[in-house]
């Protein structure tokens, strides 16, 4: 089955704007959140009593969030359809002692968050976004959307081999600058905490990251692509929320999640990582909010199915031979299914059944990614979820290029594909 060549425009024109709103894994749950609770879904707290009541609930974990939908008759053994994915992106982190600078230049100190493709961070217009925490024990989110900081090159006359080979290391060349003159301790996070309007002295900690400043845009003739930030994964967040609005409300034989973590782009390890208790302990309470027991949780977990939604390879035009010369997803071309025999992707056969079947619903075109023999092969959430959860888990996903750069490339019908995807597969029997 083809792509359409006109498809609904709407879902990528607020993909964008989600995009743009969302510069660090705070914003993206905090947005997540707004628009859930436009649908009817309420916040509960992990530290309060929850009840079993029908109806759409979140919980906020710093950059994560699981979200679920209660249908009328659900029982406390009644299954879950799970959507994964992530809601950090590589990028440029600020340390804990941030003011630095030399020669006349402040500077701001960072460390480097993930496998980031570090030249694309080169010569860019950088700005800073995050959380301050506060004194009080609260936090307050921080997103300053104008050119701020700068990671500048070195001129090619400088380094007359730069074009046979850049080499950059990280502590030394990627030190962005912000302004002129001799660099004193507390400059950035008193700026920052104007900006967030609260005192400087009140605040006590903070997790800060660089952001391009550049809007997402559609690219080409046709406007058939999307360049943006942080496509990997937002764009899966995005579409699960959606899909999970969506589905709130339906006749459903099962209870619809998103589960979006923080910190897979460093192995998922924390608190709000997928290898972490987060999505356990949710499920888990919500069976015995129920009235469940732990016999009901098991028999729940086995009757769910969780899609892990991350991106993937799209077939690069100038680089083919580094692509299975049989599996070649393609841009526009709908959601892919990614295999790997060695597990880093969970999928296996009865996934694959699953995922065409929620396709065939939803009538979208779906492509297989295999890596190539000779290439290693990235891994997601979805193994972790497999194992940690014994929860059947299939790895999804949509294709771009230039993937961990700072600005991404995808088929601009792909994201609404994906939702409906997805949205087919939450509603589904």
């Amino acid at each position: 089955m083809d792509a359409p060549s006109r498809f609904d425009r709407g879902h990528t024109d607020d993909l964008m704007a989600y995009l743009a709103a969302s510069p660090s894994p705070y914003h993206a749950v905090a947005n997540a959140a707004a628009r859930l609770e436009k649908a009817g879904f309420r916040r509960v707290e992990e530290t309060d009593a929850w009840d079993g009541a029908p109806g759409g609930k979140y919980v906020l974990r710093g950059g994560a969030i699981i979200a679920w939908y209660v249908p009328e008759g659900a029982t406390p053994a009644t299954g879950f359809r799970i959507v994964g994915a992530h809601t950090d992106s590589p990028n440029l982190r600020v340390k804990p002692q941030p003011d630095t600078g030399r020669h006349g230049w402040k500077q701001i100190a960072v460390e480097v968050y993930g496998g980031t493709l570090l030249n694309t961070w080169l010569d860019r217009d950088l700005s800073l976004s995050g959380r301050l925490s506060l004194r009080d024990g609260g936090s307050t989110l921080v997103h300053v959307d104008r050119p701020l900081l700068r990671v500048p090159q070195l001129a090619i006359h400088l380094d007359r081999q730069v074009n046979d080979g850049l080499k950059l290391d990280r502590q030394q060349h990627m030190t962005p600058v912000w302004g002129l003159g001799r660099p004193t301790g507390g400059e950035l996070i008193a700026f920052l905490a104007e900006e967030a309007g609260v005192a400087a002295e009140d605040v006590t900690g903070w997790d800060l990251m660089t952001h391009s400043v550049e809007a997402p845009a559609y690219l080409g003739r046709d406007r058939e692509l999307v360049a943006a930030p942080r496509l990997d994964n937002l764009l899966s967040v995005h579409a699960g929320v959606a899909a999970l609005a969506e589905a709130a409300g339906e006749k459903l034989t099962h209870i619809p999640v998103l589960a979006a973590f923080d910190h897979e782009e460093t192995g998922s390890q924390s608190d709000t990582g997928a290898d972490g208790p987060l999505l356990g302990s949710v499920l888990e309470r919500s069976v015995l909010a129920r009235g469940g027991s732990l016999e009901d949780r098991a028999r729940a977990y086995a009757g769910s199915v969780c899609l892990s939604s991350d991106t993937g390879h799209g077939v690069h035009p100038n680089y083919a031979e580094r692509h299975d010369p049989d599996h070649l997803p393609r841009a526009g071309g709908g959601p892919i299914l990614k295999v790997n025999v060695n597990q880093r992707y969970a999928t296996d056969g009865r996934g694959r059944a699953v995922f065409a079947a929620a396709c065939e619903r939803a009538g979208v075109p779906w492509q297989s990614f295999v890596s190539h023999n000779a290439m290693p092969c990235g891994t997601t959430i979805g193994p972790i979820t497999a194992a940690r959860h014994g929860i059947a888990t299939v790895d999804i996903g949509v294709a771009i290029l230039s993937m961990h750069s700072a600005r991404e490339l995808c088929g601009a019908a792909d994201p609404y594909l994906l939702a409906n995807a997805l949205t087919a597969f939450l509603t589904g029997p």
